[in-house]
């Protein structure tokens, strides 16, 4: 629990961090004065101010913020002296791109995450193999004797030239012993096997994860690119997958009122960040990029308190030509963030209730002592 929460949060300080550096940096380049940079959340333990702009280290250390003059629209706020460095007095382009510049940063931070781990444990590369990932157990894989990093040459003779083929040969013959061919190191071997005609749900006939996907290394001055490639083509996929699900998750909220059960809120990412903690460095850097991602997804949709709900009010300017009322913006951006904390606490309950009903008492136990 101990490794959990520390984890949890230097993932999500780094993650935020990265996410208001974005900001400060585009705000700078704007000249857009950057009264405050925190670290962490207030109150203030210690301070310095160089320049125009005050650093923070701040006594909760989780995530950070920064703090642009001029944020909030306020009437009357060119009667400061300083008002020309105020974000609301900058162009609508400018302050779109610091807007957006946070999510932008979590964005290239994905990419960043997934490139190391490609240029350090390799390339994944689609082959015509069946290879053996995983083994389910009590299931007929592993009672044939089938292991991890077996390839599947042949099913009853017939050599296999895909992994649709070897699915496809094995539910044909549900129910009937069939013979695979098994290359396992430097030898090949013959197995038995009966797949099941009525498996557990989400198991399949002979209980084996299989892909056609392996690890390829190649020159060490290749890596890095490669890598890079990689990593972006994975963050891209990974928006793809995020979107999809977001846009399922809102239908189910709006539609048809019910709170998704596969959403994660704080307790359920630090649950599985604890799980992530004991596989390793790697994993971690793959769960950061992961939830970078998911949260720069989350952070431009065009609703009030995000970084989206922001920049529809700068559409809204640029379609109109004037500016939204402060009030109006104030209440708006109020509003949004009563909704978003409620339904957090929803789903930080729904977490709750996931994580004590899959875990036996011993279990439960263990999530409560911190060590």
């Amino acid at each position: 629990m101990f490794l959990s929460i520390i984890t949890f949060l230097v993932v999500f300080t780094v993650i935020i961090l990265v996410h208001e550096l974005g900001h400060f940096l585009t705000a700078r380049k704007a000249g857009i004065r950057v009264e405050e940079f925190g670290f962490g959340y207030p109150p203030r333990a210690l301070a310095k101010k160089i320049g125009k702009t005050t650093l923070s280290l701040n006594w909760l250390p989780f995530g950070g913020f920064v703090k642009l003059l001029g944020e909030d629209l306020k009437e009357g706020y060119k009667k400061s002296k300083d008002y020309k460095e105020a974000f609301w007095y900058k162009s609508r382009r400018q302050r779109a791109i610091v807007i957006i510049s946070g999510v932008t940063a979590n964005f290239l931070l994905a990419i960043v995450c997934f490139s190391i781990v490609y240029s350090l444990l390799g390339i994944p590369t689609q082959t015509e193999r069946v290879n053996v990932v995983g083994i389910l157990s009590q299931s007929p894989a592993e009672t044939a004797g089938l292991k991890e990093n077996d390839v599947v040459l042949e099913v009853d003779g017939q050599k296999l030239d895909n992994l649709d083929q070897f699915i496809a040969l094995v539910d044909e013959k549900k129910g009937e012993e069939i013979g695979l061919l098994i290359g396992r190191g430097n030898e090949n071997l013959t197995l038995a096997i009966e797949p099941r005609e009525t498996p557990p749900e989400g198991e399949g006939p002979l209980g084996v994860i299989v892909s056609n996907v392996e690890i390829k290394k190649y020159p060490l001055w290749q890596m890095p690119f490669r890598g890079t490639v990689e990593g972006f083509k994975a963050a891209i996929a990974l928006v793809g997958l995020v979107v999809s699900g977001l846009g399922r998750i809102l239908s189910n909220l709006f539609v048809r009122g019910q709170v998704p059960t596969g959403v994660a809120g704080p307790v359920g990412i630090m649950h599985m960040t604890g799980i992530v903690a004991h596989s390793g460095i790697m994993a971690v850097l793959q769960f950061v990029g992961l939830i970078s991602v998911n949260l720069a997804i989350i952070n431009i949709l065009p609703f009030p308190a995000l970084d989206g709900g922001r920049l529809l009010f700068i559409v809204y300017e640029a379609i109109t030509k004037r500016r939204p009322k402060p009030s109006f913006e104030a209440w708006t951006n109020a509003a949004g963030m009563a909704f978003l904390i409620i339904f957090l606490l929803l789903v930080t309950i729904n977490d709750i209730k996931r994580i004590f009903m899959s875990t036996d008492l011993l279990e439960k136990i263990k999530t409560i002592l911190p060590f």
